[in-house]
């Protein structure tokens, strides 16, 4: 009898190891998850998953390829998980929206003006995921926002740099399709360049596409053909075909967006920063910080997103004087010295 129990005993002994085992073991955390919080808290380990939806591809070397280096930079800054689709048409954007919403994602970037009815639309099916139009400036609460780096100082910055290293006086403007950030831009280069240089003649146009970069450059060469000598695109992909052209006929560009000078490194004296990158990761931090408002933000050269990148092999080729005029303008801008709206 006493064997019987001992062995109950020992069986009850074991039983209640493997019990208080188990329920001591937790849940367990994955090392991919290790140090990311999620938005609004700070014990928690999920990752703020992003996706980017883009327009045209991220090797475009200007719009597109800035926003994907946006998201890289978060990625390896702030922790969070992200995912793209490049080369999304119009007919596909919804789809886009949906398929991310679909999958967890916490946060959809639609890159461009483009984006404004899907997000608004596709955002009130989803209330707790947050959207994103960048260039724009909607807003829909609970969860739709814009972002805009100011295409207007952007543009200005271009005409400055276009006023200053000009030798016919006559400089070009080329964009992409008409909508307001493309014409805003197209209105601060005009006002950039008269504003250093009153004897400058200004030409522009729009060519009606984001990737026809033979129509830029035809476009642009006409420009060159009537006498200027500096040429600017704000086209997207497009805006390489303007580089070519200044290239073809050793006449300067101005770069846009981001650092162009590796297109043309003989034609490209300094760009233009039109940094999404630096807004992608904006909107992203405040997001991941649970700071995110459904309202219109807008970042300028105060906060890194416009100003001017100098192309320091042919910086030595423009005259100090054009090169001070060009940085007093940026800390102006900075300090809100200037006002690129008035006439």
């Amino acid at each position: 009898m006493w064997k019987r129990i001992g062995i109950i005993l020992l069986t009850l002994t074991l039983l209640s190891s493997v019990f208080l085992a188990g329920c001591g073991s937790g849940k367990q955390t994955k090392p991919e998850e290790k140090g990311q919080a999620q938005q609004g808290t700070s014990n928690t380990t999920k990752k703020l998953k992003v996706a980017l939806v883009l327009t045209g591809p991220i090797n475009d070397n200007g719009w597109n390829s800035v926003a994907y280096e946006g998201l890289q930079k978060a990625q390896a800054e702030l922790g969070i998980a992200g995912a793209y689709r490049e080369n999304v048409a119009q007919s596909d954007q919804e789809e886009a929206f949906r398929a991310y919403a679909n999958q967890g994602y916490d946060v959809i970037i639609g890159h461009g003006f483009q984006f404004n009815d899907v997000a608004k639309k596709v955002a009130q099916d989803f209330p707790k995921v947050k959207f994103v139009v960048t260039s724009s400036d909607i807003s829909q609460a609970p969860n739709v926002a814009s972002l805009e780096v100011s295409n207007k100082e952007a543009g200005f910055i271009g005409g400055v740099l276009a006023g200053l290293v000009t030798k016919s006086n006559k400089v070009a403007f080329i964009g992409g399709v008409n909508m307001p950030p493309i014409t805003d831009a197209e209105a601060g280069f005009k006002a950039g360049a008269k504003m250093v240089n009153a004897r400058v003649e200004t030409f522009g146009t729009l060519i009606g596409s984001w990737d026809d970069v033979a129509k830029a450059k035809e476009t642009a060469l006409a420009f060159i053909q009537q006498g200027a000598d500096v040429v600017l695109g704000d086209a997207n992909q497009a805006g390489l075909g303007v580089i070519e052209a200044a290239k073809s006929k050793n006449v300067y560009a101005i770069g846009f967006s981001g650092d162009q000078s590796n297109v043309a490194p003989d034609n490209v004296p300094a760009s233009s920063k039109y940094d999404f990158s630096v807004a992608i990761k904006y909107i992203i931090k405040e997001i991941n910080d649970g700071k995110f408002e459904p309202k219109h933000y807008v970042l300028a050269t105060k906060e890194g997103a416009t100003g001017i990148i100098w192309n320091e092999k042919l910086k030595n080729k423009i005259s100090p004087e054009a090169v001070q005029k060009a940085d007093q303008v940026e800390k102006d801008l900075i300090e809100k010295k200037i006002d690129i709206n008035k006439p």
